[in-house]
C-alpha cells in the first residue's frame, strides 16, 4: 500500500518547522529518522497532510555533557550516535546497556532517540531508560520552549503532551547526584524484537548509600511504567540484598502486563522481578569493585 498524498517541506531551522507546524494546523506531522512514521504511512494508519522532514537541521544533531554533568541529546540523534558514544559508554550506563538492544542494526541506522520517546510505543526502549534517569523532553513552539518530564510526557499509547504546533528539540538526562550505575535488561523473542517486558534501572551512589534510584518498565503496560516506590526503596541506604529483593516485588508488583503470544501475564512479572534482581545485584557487584 502508499500513503496517501501529502505536503513535503524541509525547513533548515528550528523555527522554520515551528511556522510550517503552525501552518498545518494539526494536519502535519515531523519527520526525524521515520523508522515509525514512514510504516504508519504506508498502512496508512498516519495520513498527514504535510510531512515536515527536519533532517535539514544541523543544529539539532548532538549529544554531549555540560558542565554540570548533564547529558543532552539532540532531535537527530540517531540510536547508532549513542550506541557508538564513548562518552555515553563511560557515563551514563543505562542509556549504554539499551543502546544495542534498540530494534536491528538497519532501525539504529536512522532512528532517532527522541523521535522513539515522542512516538509513545509502550514497548519502546528509551522511555523506560528517561523515566529511570529522571529525564525531560525539551519542546520548542510558537510560544517559546518548555521542559516535560517523561514521566508525563507520555499520555497513553502512542501519545503525547506535544501540541500541534510544537516540535520536541531535545532529550535531557539530569547530572548524577553521586556515581552512576545502571542497566537495562530485555526479554525479546528474537534480536530486533519489541520487549515481551524489559526493565530499566538508574542508581547512584555516594559514600556506599544510594542518593537516588528509578525504575522504569516496558511491555507491561499501556505506557512506559514508573516504579516510582520500588526506586524509592532503595534511597538513603546501602544496596544490600534485602533491599535489592525488595524493589524487584515492588517493582514487579505494579506491573500491569496482559496475556497474551508472548506469554503469560503472571510469567511477565515474574521476568520483571528476576531482571530486576539482575540489575541491582550487578550494580552491587559493581560498586563492590569501584570501592
Amino acid at each position: 500500500m502508499y500513503p496517501s498524498r501529502f505536503r513535503y517541506e524541509a525547513p533548515t531551522t528550528v523555527a522554520e518547522a515551528i511556522a510550517l507546524l503552525q501552518a498545518g494546523k494539526g494536519e502535519a506531522k515531523v519527520l526525524a529518522g521515520g523508522q515509525s512514521l514512514v510504516p504508519m504511512l504506508k498502512l496508512r494508519f498516519a495520513a498527514p497532510e504535510m510531512l515536515i522532514d527536519i533532517n535539514n537541521i544541523s543544529a539539532l544533531h548532538y549529544h554531549h555533557f555540560d558542565d554540570a554533568g548533564a547529558l543532552h541529546i539532540g532531535a537527530l540523534c540517531r540510536h547508532e550516535d549513542i550506541e557508538k558514544s564513548a562518552l555515553i559508554a563511560t557515563r551514563q550506563p543505562t542509556i549504554a546497556a539499551a543502546a544495542p538492544l534498540v530494534a536491528d542494526p538497519i532501525v539504529r541506522t536512522r532512528g532517532t532517540f527522541v523521535g522513539s520517546i515522542c512516538h509513545a510505543d509502550p514497548q519502546g526502549d528509551w522511555a523506560a531508560c528517561m523515566v529511570a534517569l529522571d529525564g525531560h523532553i525539551v519542546a520548542q513552539g510558537p510560544r517559546g520552549t518548555r521542559t516535560i518530564k517523561v514521566r508525563d510526557f507520555v499520555t497513553g499509547p502512542f501519545q503525547n503532551v506535544l501540541d500541534p504546533d510544537e516540535i520536541a528539540i531535545e532529550a535531557v538526562v539530569p547530572a548524577p547526584t553521586g556515581v552512576a550505575f545502571g542497566g537495562y535488561l530485555k526479554l525479546e523473542r528474537r534480536v530486533g524484537d519489541f520487549a515481551t517486558a524489559a526493565v530499566a534501572v538508574a542508581v547512584e551512589i555516594a559514600g556506599g548509600t544510594v542518593r537516588r534510584a528509578g525504575i522504569a518498565l516496558t511491555g507491561v503496560g499501556s505506557t512506559t511504567v514508573h516504579a516510582a516506590e520500588a526506586g524509592d526503596s532503595l534511597v538513603g541506604g546501602a544496596l544490600t540484598e534485602a533491599a535489592i529483593q525488595r524493589a524487584a516485588e515492588l517493582a514487579a508488583s505494579v506491573a500491569k502486563p496482559r496475556t497474551d503470544h508472548r506469554g503469560s501475564a503472571t510469567y511477565k512479572r515474574h521476568i520483571i522481578n528476576t531482571f530486576t534482581t539482575r540489575v541491582l545485584r550487578g550494580i552491587a557487584e559493581s560498586q563492590e569493585k569501584a570501592a
